[in-house]
């Protein structure tokens, strides 16, 4: 049935998630200016069904994560077959990733440098976040803590790095035994088109779930608590198009000579079910088959790299936060000096690897980065009412950023079929 609506185009599953985007902002802003505050309102549809709903669909996705990305990464890491070809791909694609996250943290640096957030910014209004967890982890800790004590302990928990760390070890291995493993990699094929029809059911809810997370969001949101962070969320939303229409673009054009605007085009409903979910993880399995069956990327590669990506490639998460270092400097009237936004890009690179891909995390590493350069963490509070907006966005760039430089790999492994994508 998901494949007749498909065919239908008009009543395709990415066309539905944009109507329910644009219905559950209309319907969130009437409900917050005019509909009056009551029990009704608050409790039975924003605090009730909104909220359930929207939520519940958020804990189906996060249900998936674990199991596609592993199984994913097994399957991609054993399908790339030889371990040197596999090496090369793994390389490339770190390097990659870690580039454009250090280049996202400069360009929000550079913004908000020009803009100053923070100037003038009335401190007294900062209450303490003590809701939000501060957690410092030295590098050479971060680094040992990619490898698990128990595998299985990390696959309950929900650790990522150590999860994709493990998936690789087996994908590789499994690719190197070849036919003596041939039942275990057919299971665990079996497996990840298990996780692809569950993921496709779960998906099915989704036009409900971001109409319900739309609604409450916006019915929460006055217009009034937008203006005094309108510079800071001005910065964030400028760094963000930098990066996106700037930095993936001049990438995408040098290494692959595609059409940038072709490319937008085709990716947009990715983009806009990533903005809708505010997580990269969910956008996982439309991710990798949009880039197969629009971009002309082999599911391969895409397999491999988009939940690697949707794991440690966070830049728009970044940018934010680098934007937020400086706003918080500004408005303590701190000066970070060279030293300091070279700690700061340093330890956002570093503190996105470790970022899941789930909505608003990037507000629990943000204590890390603020603890390295000395700023208060109660600076976060200022951000948190307005994160989820922006969260929308950024997660639309992380997610961008995945299938920009998937298809680079694809490419420079002379595997992108340009065929496919100038269809």
């Amino acid at each position: 049935m998901g494949s007749e609506t498909k065919k239908k185009g008009k009543f395709s599953l990415t066309t539905k998630i944009f109507i329910a985007l644009i219905l559950g902002l209309i319907v969130g802003v009437i409900f917050n200016l005019a509909i009056p505050a009551s029990y009704v309102r608050d409790t039975v549809f924003v605090d009730g069904i909104f909220y359930v709903i929207g939520n519940g669909f958020i804990k189906l996705m996060k249900m998936l994560v674990v199991p596609l990305v592993f199984c994913s990464l097994v399957c991609g890491a054993s399908a790339i077959g030889d371990t040197k070809s596999l090496g090369k791909v793994g390389g490339k694609t770190i390097v990659f990733y870690l580039c454009t996250t250090a280049l996202a943290v400069s360009v929000a640096i550079g913004v908000a440098n020009v803009i100053k957030p923070g100037k003038g910014f009335d401190m007294s209004s900062i209450q303490a976040a003590s809701d939000v967890t501060t957690t410092e982890t030295t590098v050479t800790e971060t680094l040992l803590n990619i490898i698990p004590d128990n595998p299985f302990g990390s696959l309950a928990n929900g650790t990522m790095l150590q999860v994709i760390f493990f998936a690789l070890i087996v994908g590789i291995l499994l690719a190197k035994m070849g036919e003596k493993a041939e039942l275990l990699s057919n299971f665990m094929n079996q497996c990840n088109d298990l996780m692809m029809e569950m993921t496709t059911l779960v998906m099915s809810f989704a036009p409900i779930g971001v109409f319900c997370m739309l609604a409450r969001t916006f019915a929460n949101l006055g217009f009034d608590a937008f203006v005094p962070l309108l510079k800071y969320m001005g910065s964030v939303v400028l760094a963000l198009g930098v990066q996106l229409f700037v930095v993936y673009m001049f990438f995408l054009v040098i290494f692959t000579r595609l059409n940038p605007f072709k490319f937008l085009k085709k990716f947009f409903p990715v983009m806009a079910f990533a903005f809708s979910t505010s997580t990269s993880n969910a956008t996982i399995p439309l991710n990798i088959d949009t880039l197969e069956s629009k971009i002309g990327v082999p599911r391969k590669i895409a397999s491999f790299t988009i939940p690697l990506g949707a794991t440690i490639n966070m830049d728009g998460t970044s940018i934010m936060q680098g934007v937020a270092v400086v706003f918080a400097a500004q408005a303590y009237g701190i000066n970070l000096g060279l030293k300091g936004y070279v700690t700061v890009i340093a330890t956002a690179t570093l503190a996105s690897i470790g970022t899941a891909g789930i909505p608003s995390v990037g507000l629990v590493t943000l204590s890390m980065v603020f603890a390295s350069v000395g700023l208060p963490i109660e600076a976060i509070a200022i951000i948190m009412g307005i994160d989820r907006i922006l969260d929308m966005l950024r997660t639309a760039v992380n997610i961008t950023g995945d299938a920009v430089c998937t298809t680079v790999i694809a490419h420079q492994n002379k595997e992108l079929d340009r065929k496919v994508f100038n269809s």
